[in-house]
């Protein structure tokens, strides 16, 4: 029997089945479509996610398909200079979504998950001992548990009947890779003009000589899986720019809308959902992919340790839990952003209002903090106050915070040298540094690098110690 099946190679799956694999947790991962998508939908990874990939030693492969920058525009596209952030990767990483899901996907076949591509999951049940998956040549796999990653019409949330309340899609985009038929000058001077009014508007090179089109549609398609066509783009261009580029030879043609809505549970018993299975919404701040990356991560561990056997009561639940909310907060900025990029009187005047706000170094923070995610923190009861935090990357004697978390473990940094895990070395470990950076006795780190306890007290810290990592054993 496998141990987990996921549905859905996009870069919350094939980040899902890394963060297993480094557990041992045997992975098949379903996909349906026969090749990768050339599709170019996020073009960026945001500081959180790359503090993620640095946690797992991956960033260094990141960084050389792409381009650190420190663009501003994250919220409802207003401009502001970036603030001081408490992370030690304070930009972005400009990186096609193609290229990181091709990273990704080599990533976990080296760890050891298996990728099967053509493989259409039309139905599945479950019962006390795990999951039955029938596939759409009639093949029937069986895993302990099941993880829905397959995107926003998840055919495993419909399948478990999981509500997906929120709001429809009011308006559509057109988003396409094709040639340009005049000078770069022409098209930068005609985009700068257009986006002083159409904040949903976008021409640039991407590459190869090609150029990613984004343009708003007409209306709403009757079915959104329909392609578009050139035509329809020049249609679109002409009247929203006054020209059409002359755009030919196009590489791929798509459309997308600005649907809101999040799945009303994440887990049914054996089967999960995460990333656009379990949320979408318009692509304002660029949050989407890292979202569903940042669910992975929160997940991955969690399920090991389920699928493992030492997984102390709760823990697979607050998956639900933590990420629920974060979602939810995600919803709220997007709804915020695509009302503040209308071109309506009342709109404008709260955007004008908003710009003046984000003059102020804090509410600018405080709003890119929300974007790029490091801003999360998960509800852990009272305490310390960066009990529910992601601690960022700190300098040690022996190295970097973030080089000690490569295998996916938890890890108690210990100011004192007094403490110990003891019962708990198989799956936390024990680095006793100085920190000079960290200004507490010490702190123990979940697998995803998020604070679960701050003291120097032993027996508290034991309790800790069970509460997410579950009965000790003897060593």
């Amino acid at each position: 029997m496998i141990d987990v099946i996921v549905a859905g190679a996009g870069p919350t799956g094939l980040m899902l089945a890394a963060e297993l694999r480094l557990h041992g947790v045997r992975v098949v991962v379903l996909e349906k479509a026969a090749e990768p998508v050339e599709y170019v939908r996020a073009l960026g990874l945001h500081v959180r996610s790359i503090e993620v990939l640095d946690q797992r030693g991956l960033l260094e492969r990141f960084l050389a398909h792409g381009r650190k920058s420190r663009v501003g525009g994250f919220f409802a596209a207003i401009d502001r200079p970036w603030p001081d952030l408490d992370t030690a990767h304070g930009y972005i990483l400009g990186i096609p979504q193609t290229v990181t899901d091709r990273l990704l996907a080599e990533h976990a076949v080296e760890a050891g998950a298996e990728i099967r591509r053509g493989c259409e999951l039309v139905g599945l049940s479950q019962d006390e001992e795990g999951v039955t998956v029938e596939l759409a040549d009639g093949t029937r796999l069986r895993s302990r548990c099941l993880v829905g990653c397959d995107g926003g019409r998840s055919t495993v949330r419909k399948l478990l009947g999981v509500g997906f309340p929120g709001e429809p899609t009011q308006h559509e985009t057109l988003l396409g890779a094709m040639e340009v038929g005049v000078p770069a000058e022409t098209v930068t001077a005609v985009v700068t003009e257009v986006r002083r009014t159409e904040k949903w508007f976008g021409l640039g090179p991407v590459g190869d000589g090609l150029y990613r089109v984004v343009v708003p549609a007409e209306g709403v398609s009757g079915d959104r899986s329909v392609t578009p066509t050139l035509d329809e783009f020049r249609r679109r261009l002409q009247a929203v720019a006054g020209t059409d580029f002359g755009v030919h030879s196009p590489r791929w043609l798509s459309r997308f809308g600005d649907a809101t809505r999040q799945a009303e549970r994440y887990r049914v018993g054996r089967v999960l959902l995460a990333g656009d299975a379990a949320h979408v919404h318009p692509p304002l701040g660029g949050q989407g992919l890292n979202l569903g990356i940042q669910d992975a991560f929160n997940l991955g561990w969690k399920l090991a340790a389920e699928v493992a056997g030492w997984a102390p009561a709760g823990l697979l639940d607050s998956y639900h839990a933590e990420r629920h909310p974060v979602a939810a907060d995600v919803l709220a900025n997007t709804r915020a952003q695509t009302l503040l990029m209308s071109t309506e009187p009342g709109p404008q005047s709260v955007r004008r209002l908003l710009e003046q706000l984000m003059d102020f170094e804090e509410v600018n923070r405080y709003l890119v903090e929300k974007i790029i995610a490091i801003g999360v923190r998960y509800d852990f009861g009272e305490g310390h106050e960066l009990l529910g935090r992601r601690l960022r990357d700190l300098t040690l004697k022996r190295g970097r915070l973030y080089e000690q978390m490569h295998g996916g473990r938890g890890l108690l940094l210990d100011r004192t040298g007094r403490l110990s895990v003891t019962g708990w070395s198989d799956r936390v470990d024990h680095v006793v540094d100085a920190a000079e950076e960290l200004d507490v006795p010490a702190v123990l780190l979940r697998p995803d690098g998020h604070v679960a306890w701050v003291g120097e007290d032993q027996r508290e810290l034991s309790e800790r110690l069970r509460g997410w990592f579950g009965a000790a054993v003897r060593e």
